[in-house]
Order: structure tokens, then sequence, then C-alpha cells
């Protein structure tokens, strides 16, 4: 018993520290404005951020689930179309679910990866390797 423990020792001092860490993921509030028929999410890079997602890739789903177009200038995005930020704050948590959190571990530690014509989420927490839909 006492050898196993020292193997259980020695096996959690070579783990990295960040294992060790429970900070909570939190996606941040968006922050949008009405201009005429425009709507301007101000934190959109802070957002893509966080997600650690390429503004583009999120731009993209955006635009697409408001069916509109969209452009991203310095820190904000701009849609065409009047959008409430209730409707901007869902569309950015159901990205965050299919896009961002693994769904094995639910953690937020992952990244997307094509290999020939399928999208993967590939978690680097867990290690694993969920087919997600191209947006």
């Amino acid at each position: 018993m006492k050898k196993y423990e020292e193997l259980l020792d020695r096996a959690y001092s070579q783990l990295p520290p960040t294992v060790f860490e429970s900070k909570r993921f939190e996606i941040p509030r968006v922050r949008s404005t009405i201009f005429g028929m425009r709507t301007v999410i101000h934190n959109f890079k802070e957002i893509a951020e966080t997600l650690n997602r390429k503004p583009q890739h999120l731009l993209k789903f955006l635009a697409k689930e408001m069916a509109t177009a969209g452009v991203i200038e310095n820190e904000r995005a701009i849609f065409q179309g009047k959008f409430e930020n209730e409707t901007l704050q869902r569309l950015v948590e159901r990205y965050t679910r299919e896009y961002v959190i693994c769904p094995v571990c639910k953690r937020p530690d992952t990244k997307i990866v094509k290999e020939k014509r399928i999208w993967f989420l590939i978690c680097e927490a867990c290690g694993a390797k969920s087919s997600i839909r191209p947006v």
C-alpha cells in the first residue's frame, strides 16, 4: 500500500499546475447599441478572445444565424438590422456550446481543426475529438 501512495504522489508531482486550477469560464456580456438600422457589438473582440476563436469565425456564425451582413471594425462588429441585446447574448452562448465547449469534459480548452473536408473540435484538456458542422 505504501508503494502505491508513493507512485501516486510521484504521478501528481509530474502533472502541470493548470490541471489543479478550477477557474470558472465566463462569457463576457454582449454590449450592443442600435444605430438606425444597424446593430453594433462594442466588445466583439473581447468576446472572441475569451472564447479563444478567430473573430471572423464568430462573425460568420452570428451573421448566418441572424440572416444579415456583418463586418468587423476595430474592436467591434456591425450588423445590418436591429437586434436585441438578449438575442445576441443567446446566439453567443449557443456558439459557445457548439464551437467552444468540449462535449466530453465540458471544458472550454478546445481548438477547431479541419481534416480533409470535415471540421473537428479537439479538446486540449481531455484529448476528445468531436466532429462539428461548418459555419
